[in-house]
Order: C-alpha cells, then sequence, then structure tokens
C-alpha cells in the first residue's frame, strides 16, 4: 500500500493514509489556479470503534501564504470506524500556485470517550511543469 499512500502517519491506533492527484482539466494556470484531489484513507487498527468528529487542516501554498481549514466531519460525514475497517474520501483542493503541502488532523472519539488528534501526514501538491 507503500506506492498507492506515499504519505501515512498514525496516532495511538488510527492511521490516516493520502495519496494526492494533479488535475490538470481543472486547473487554468494562466488564470493563476491549480487544483488537486486527496484520497484519504482512515484506518482503525484499535480493539474498539472511533468516530471522525472534525477536521483541521493547514494549506501552504507555494508563496508561503497559509490556509487553515476547521469543521465538522469529512465531506459530510462523521463516520464510525470500526476496528479492522477503513474509512476512504476523496476532496480537492485548488491553490494560487502551481505548489503547496497540505496537512493537519482529525479530532476523533473513541468508544469509552477518550477524545484524541489523529495526525494528517503533511503531503506535497506539486504540478507537474508546464510546456512552454
Amino acid at each position: 500500500m507503500g506506492a498507492l499512500f506515499p504519505d501515512a502517519a498514525t496516532t495511538e491506533a488510527v492511521t490516516v493514509r493520502v495519496s494526492v492527484s494533479y488535475l490538470a482539466e481543472q486547473s487554468e494556470p494562466a488564470r493563476g489556479r491549480w487544483f488537486w484531489a486527496y484520497h484519504i484513507r482512515i484506518e482503525n487498527h484499535g480493539a474498539g470503534p472511533v468516530q471522525l468528529l472534525t477536521r483541521h487542516w493547514i494549506i501552504t501554498d507555494g508563496a508561503g501564504a497559509r490556509h487553515t481549514v476547521e469543521g465538522e466531519g469529512v465531506v459530510g460525514e462523521q463516520p464510525v470506524i470500526q476496528p479492522g475497517a477503513s474509512y476512504d474520501y476523496v476532496s480537492g483542493c485548488p491553490l494560487a500556485t502551481p505548489s503547496g503541502a497540505m496537512q493537519g488532523s482529525y479530532r476523533m472519539v473513541a468508544a469509552d470517550g477518550r477524545v484524541f488528534d489523529a495526525a494528517i501526514p503533511r503531503f506535497a501538491l506539486l504540478a507537474p511543469a508546464e510546456a512552454e
């Protein structure tokens, strides 16, 4: 799974894996817009279920501008992930530069009520070199 999801981080028994793709068809470099899709897989390696409550992202563009995004759940859901199971979703990120990075965390709650933040590994957003 390392090649499909090159970036991963584990917090307690939760592993967050990321795969990112540049979407040329949704990007308009001449207008200063580049767009990526990222595929997240959240794996529960623990003995009990966990629920994703909120997300916290730090998005940095190639000029060093940082944007923080916070909100409830992911793609409109607050999934419960059973032991040994995983939850996948795909979302997107536009930038005003051809490169950048994202990282963050998910606020999780375990079956016993314990709350913890599962790290989202830092991953690069890199557009392919534009043909002259």
